[in-house]
C-alpha cells in the first residue's frame, strides 16, 4: 500500500468513526431518554474502567494474584488511596506509577 493511500485510509476512516459518533450524538440530543436509563448510564463509565483495570491488577501474567508479589495490586491500592484523599488525576497517575516502578524494581533484583 503506498503511503498516499494508506494516509486517504486512515483519513476516511477516521472521519467515519467522527460521523458515527457525532450522529449518535445528535439523535440521543432529540430522544426523551427515561430517567431510569439517565440514572444507568451514570454507571457505565466507572464500570467500563473497572473491565479494563482490574485483570491487570489482580491476573497481570493471566492468573490470579492476590500476593505482596504482585507490584500492579500493591501500586493500584496505593494510587486508590492517592486518588481519595487528593481527588486529583495527575496525583493519582503519578503516585501509583512511581510505586509500580519501585516495586518492579526491587521485586525484579530478588
Amino acid at each position: 500500500m503506498s503511503p498516499l493511500s494508506l494516509s486517504l485510509t486512515i483519513l476516511v476512516m477516521g472521519l467515519i468513526t467522527y460521523s458515527i459518533r457525532l450522529s449518535l450524538i445528535l439523535l440521543l440530543d432529540r430522544l426523551d431518554i427515561p430517567p431510569l436509563v439517565q440514572r444507568g448510564l451514570k454507571y457505565v463509565p466507572p464500570a467500563v474502567l473497572s473491565a479494563i483495570i482490574f485483570p491487570e491488577l489482580f491476573r497481570p501474567q493471566g492468573a490470579l494474584d492476590v500476593s505482596w508479589g504482585n507490584a500492579r495490586l500493591l501500586a493500584g491500592v496505593v494510587a486508590t488511596l492517592v486518588a481519595w484523599r487528593t481527588r486529583n488525576v495527575l496525583w493519582t497517575i503519578a503516585a501509583g506509577m512511581a510505586v509500580f516502578w519501585l516495586l518492579s524494581a526491587l521485586l525484579a533484583s530478588h
